[in-house]
């Protein structure tokens, strides 16, 4: 072959090599169909891509053109090693003239010709020297050995930009990959029973049914008065089921008229309406292979019901304005404060839907009925408000003595903006008794403890007038705590005198409780 005749083959091969690199970002199928181009446009045999394994430091072949063998993967190379070593080494080309003249070739894959050259030259990725070696066997003996070896330069400078292509790729799906993991970590953290609080016995039965049921695809609905943490329970169950890794689309069913309800459900087609200007997934769709969490159901009217009894039973429905008939595989979990059973009885609410939802029905307690949890409660959301905030918080006994003897009509939710308001109203980061006073709340807090609450607040945490890490004001309250607010007796528990204990209380600004 005449130079004229190899620089047409060069530029026809590199033509190819340039759309082949452009093609896909699977390095190694890449590789395998650029040296196919080599040997069939650029007449080089058994051209060999060998890439530095990150780990060892060896060289490890990662493409081959050679139909016959499939067991290159297993050929690797130390620096200095052979030939192919010792082009990684010194990062320079080197040309066989003929393979069987050097003793230093190490033919490991048992390939080439020992009558004819031999061109390596290595693959740099910028700055970073050498990461691998590109060889290949022409296919015959002539005077243009050093014309081929330019044109594996050019070849393997263009590898390497695919290489570093690939590392990059490799490198962000990695970081993808851990962010995800950790984002999955925090959401089944955030999410998870460690998020629901409760020690009494009624939440012991919550935790054992959502650990039960989560593993299920069952139908779950969740009872209880609004602010007693039903959505918790939701995420609770989604984020420990075999579902977790799927969405957890939520939606209340009160926020919206049924024309609405029904395209935000089911989706709609473009055109179905005046202002759908395309075609729109419904939250069934969003949520297929997931969970679907449908807070608020006993606030559906009786005509919608019927459309969302059919896709409960089999899975399927129509967008709104189409005619083409999806399935979903969605969980569903419901929510409600509402009496169904009176519902029904009155016919608002469809019997064979409330079978329907009802199949592992879990009720959430109120507050009142658990009040020995609100310690553990205030603890946990001084917490969360704590980081909300940016500083540390705490919670004095007292405060929580005091938290103690409401009813909580509003539930969780009432106590943790009682705390929040607390927090904003005390300058220290300590939300002791007068906090939650100064938070507009205390009045409602000070009145007498109902007749019904009395055990529940036997169960407040006893004041220790001895522990040394209260100041003198948090002692007198104590004390006065213990006392009944009596202050003679406190003044005995303190050691004081009653015109000492007057003196403290006045100067140290206690509200004293009136009975």
């Amino acid at each position: 072959m005449g130079r004229l005749d190899l620089l047409k083959s060069q530029l026809a091969a590199l033509f190819e090599v340039s759309s082949i690199l452009s093609r896909s970002l699977n390095l190694r199928e890449t590789l395998c169909e650029l040296l196919k181009v080599l040997h069939d446009h650029g007449r080089l045999r058994y051209g060999m891509v060998s890439l530095v394994d990150t780990e060892s430091g060896d060289l490890l072949v990662s493409a081959l053109h050679d139909s016959a063998s499939d067991t290159f993967t297993t050929v690797r190379y130390r620096p200095g090693e052979g030939i192919i070593g010792r082009i990684l080494e010194r990062n320079e080309p080197w040309i066989l003239p003929r393979v069987g003249d050097e003793p230093r070739f190490l033919d490991r894959l048992s390939l080439y010709d020992p009558n004819l050259p031999f061109i390596g030259v290595p693959i740099r990725v910028g700055e970073e020297g050498a990461v691998g070696v590109f060889a290949a066997q022409p296919q015959s003996a002539d005077g243009l050995l050093d014309e081929r070896a330019r044109f594996l330069e050019m070849i393997a400078n263009l590898i390497g930009q695919a290489v570093r292509l690939a590392n990059r790729v490799a490198a962000e799906q990695q970081a993808l990959r851990e962010e995800r993991d950790k984002l999955r970590r925090q959401v089944k953290g955030d999410h998870g029973f460690e998020s629901i609080i409760g020690r009494a016995a009624t939440m012991r039965l919550v935790f054992d049914q959502v650990r039960q049921v989560a593993k299920w695809n069952t139908t779950v609905l969740i009872r209880g008065e609004s602010g007693t943490g039903k959505e918790l329970v939701a995420n609770a169950i989604h984020y420990n089921s075999p579902r977790a890794r799927g969405a957890f689309v939520k939606l209340n069913c009160a926020a919206l008229p049924d024309n609405l309800l029904e395209s935000e459900l089911f989706g709609h087609e473009k055109g179905a309406f005046t202002g759908a200007v395309s075609q729109r997934k419904g939250r069934f769709e969003q949520a297929d292979g997931g969970t679907l969490f449908l807070d608020e159901i006993g606030e559906i009217s009786p005509a919608f019901q019927a459309k969302l009894l059919r896709v409960l039973q089999e899975g399927e429905f129509e967008r709104v304005g189409g005619n083409r008939t999806l399935k979903v595989d969605v969980r569903v979990i419901a929510a409600t404060n509402r009496d169904l059973e009176a519902f029904v009885r009155s016919g608002e609410f469809r019997e064979d839907l409330y079978y329907r939802l009802n199949v592992m029905p879990i009720r959430m307690p109120a507050l009142r009925d658990r009040l020995e949890d609100v310690p553990d409660l205030a603890r946990f959301l001084i917490t969360k408000i704590a980081r909300t905030q940016g500083r540390e918080l705490d919670i004095t006994d007292s405060a929580l003595r005091v938290l103690m003897r409401y009813s909580w009509p509003g539930n969780v939710r009432e106590l943790e903006n009682c705390l929040e308001r607390a927090a904003v109203m005390s300058e220290t980061g300590v939300i002791d008794r007068d906090a939650i006073h100064l938070s507009g709340f205390g009045d409602g807090l000070d009145t007498d403890t109902p007749t019904a609450l009395a055990p529940a607040a036997e169960s407040a945490p006893k004041p220790d007038i001895d522990d040394p890490n209260l100041d003198e004001r948090e002692r007198v309250i104590a004390a006065l705590e213990e006392a009944g607010w009596v202050q003679a007796k406190a003044a005995r528990l303190l050691n004081m005198t009653p015109r000492q204990i007057a003196y403290r209380i006045q100067t140290l600004n206690i509200k004293v409780r009136q009975f």
